[in-house]
């Protein structure tokens, strides 16, 4: 198949180009920087290039688009310019050149409202309910996404959650900067359950999306590791890997909740740059359970997970010559 995948700069857009390579598909990738992807075109762009778009589908039969704004913060205008209006953009620029499939790479952001997820399936995408402008406009796209699903052109959701791997700037070196400066403290002694899904496995999984299009079409699909773990233990695992001391301090959930907006009102007051050391959307993160079930999507996509999160971590600590 021809294939286009927005975002290939990115660790998972990259991956994702690359099993399709290996795969022996044709893959062109667009971005405003190189993928470094062996084997796959790259073209340069920006979603907001409507012309630019229309040439880069043009031949293309299937469309994997990751591309997007992913921030704790920013200018709202700014998540919706790239998140929304590029995503319909993309999407008519698809129908016009005569796209057949289309994933649309979500996250389950797009449903999580704050409370805690204990095997949940994959909610509708909720604008209104859902906190932070990332998840607020990435749920915009994924209901834009999934209402363009007809006869001519089929379009799914595939929603990883929370991938990480080697040379992850989004979360894995995050975690490690913070921890470095003792800016990482657990909420809610860091018991709360987990889901993550390693890299490898999320680019396996939205590759299958694309080939089961004919079952998986119209629907939106949480994609995970299904290996709950205490978010404790999963950042004490990232620190060892990356060589750092894990976070020993510990901090009620409702008070991480409680600062976290208030920073993030302080940050939009002041027009500081870079990410706040903590917003109201991360604290949910760190301070409730989000687990899927994945039985659904396994059977829908014929697909599991070939790298366990133990693997993954050895990976990680082989990637930063520290211990897994």
């Amino acid at each position: 198949m021809k294939v286009l995948v927005t975002g290939a700069s990115g660790m998972l857009g990259g991956a994702v180009a690359s099993r399709l390579v290996r795969d022996g598909h044709t893959v062109r990738t667009f971005q405003r920087r190189p993928s470094g992807v062996p084997g796959a075109v790259d073209v340069a762009g920006d979603l907001g290039d409507r012309a630019g778009l229309l040439r880069v589908v043009s031949g293309m039969e299937g469309v994997i688009h990751l591309a997007a704004k992913v921030s704790f913060t920013g200018n709202p205008a700014d998540f919706r310019r790239i998140n929304v209006d590029g995503t319909a953009d993309l999407l008519d620029a698809a129908r016009a050149a005569g796209v057949e499939r289309f994933v649309q790479v979500s996250s389950p952001s797009v449903a999580h409202t704050g409370d805690s997820l204990v095997g949940a399936a994959a909610e509708p995408a909720n604008p209104q309910r859902v906190h932070g402008a990332y998840a607020q406009t990435k749920a915009q796209s994924e209901i834009l996404a999934l209402a363009a699903d007809g006869r001519d052109l089929a379009v799914a959701a595939v929603r990883p959650h929370i991938v990480w791997g080697p040379g992850d700037a989004q979360l894995v070196e995050r975690v490690l900067s913070r921890a470095r400066v003792g800016r990482l403290p657990l909420l809610s002694g860091g018991t709360a359950l987990v889901d993550t899904t390693y890299v490898d496995n999320a680019a396996t999984a939205i590759v299958a999306a694309l080939a089961r299009m004919e079952y998986v079409h119209g629907q939106a699909l949480v994609v995970t590791n299904g290996e709950p773990r205490p978010i404790g233990e999963l950042l004490a695992r990232i620190c060892a890997a990356g060589g750092v001391p894990e976070p020993q301090r510990s901090v009620p959930g409702w008070l991480g909740r409680f600062a976290g907006s208030a920073v993030e009102t302080f940050w939009r007051g002041t027009h500081a740059d870079g990410e706040p050391p903590m917003t109201r959307f991360l604290a949910e993160q760190l301070s409730t359970a989000h687990w899927f079930d994945q039985r659904r999507t396994r059977e829908l996509l014929d697909w599991t997970p070939s790298i366990p999160l133990d693997d993954g971590f050895a990976r990680l600590a082989a990637h930063y010559g520290g211990r897994a």
